[in-house]
């Protein structure tokens, strides 16, 4: 497997786990976060937010782009504001390697919506929910503007949206929410041995550029780059 996580002693976030987890327990039936978005309460209608702030945007000729990293993207009323924000003018990039019930590149709906699949030697499993919030409004406890970069568990799925308990952290600093965007970028890029889904459904493998050469394995690209760091550094 790939996946994210956070290893953090922020007060805020372990304030929240501890909501969470006296939530679980019975102790507070009932509990508001500052950092975490908790399925079934929160996350479908956490995320719808963020989508239409982002249609807000763009139809107001701000900066709009959406990205998404997650296993599958089945939930309706989720696909129903990406269309809209895409209508709207919202780029959107989603990298899925499982079901995808939303169909990309179709005029008049969904021309700006790129989904892609990144088969490799690990199994992707990673979630991130990315929003470029260039000129707000600040929902919650989120910034005011800039980047908003999500991780966590939920897939864009029924159950885990309505039938199970799954969080999503927001990250706060910015090295890493710049690491995370910047980790869609190059599992989204054209350089990038990728499946590109067409919008009947089908996906075609791209592997070899227009001169036959072989794309970047993000997966190897990344243990390379990583290992190559001195210890200590991010």
């Amino acid at each position: 497997y790939t996946d994210l996580g956070l290893l953090t002693c922020d007060p805020v976030v372990g304030q929240d786990l501890t909501r969470l987890f006296n939530q679980l327990s019975g102790y507070a039936p009932k509990s508001s976060f500052h950092r975490l978005l908790v399925a079934p309460r929160t996350v479908r209608t956490g995320i719808i937010e963020r989508i239409r702030r982002e249609e807000a945007a763009a139809l107001a000729g701000k900066e709009a782009w959406i990205k998404i990293k997650v296993n599958s993207v089945v939930d309706e009323k989720t696909i129903d504001a990406l269309y809209r924000a895409a209508q709207a003018g919202v780029k959107i990039d989603i990298v899925e390697r499982g079901i995808c019930s939303l169909k990309p590149g179709i005029e008049g709906l969904s021309e700006n919506i790129r989904v892609r699949s990144i088969l490799g030697r690990f199994l992707e499993h990673s979630r991130i929910y990315a929003f470029a919030n260039s000129c707000g409004p600040q929902i919650g406890d989120g910034p005011a503007s800039g980047p908003e970069v999500w991780i966590g568990s939920a897939d864009l799925m029924h159950r885990n949206l309505d039938r199970r308990v799954e969080t999503l952290v927001r990250i706060s600093a910015p090295d890493q929410v710049e690491a995370l965007i910047q980790y869609i970028d190059l599992q989204m890029a054209d350089s990038t041995v990728s499946w590109w889904m067409d919008g009947d459904g089908t996906y075609t493998l791209h592997s070899r550029d227009s001169e036959g050469r072989p794309l970047v394995d993000s997966q190897e690209y990344l243990i390379h780059t990583h290992t190559r760091k001195p210890r200590g550094v991010n």
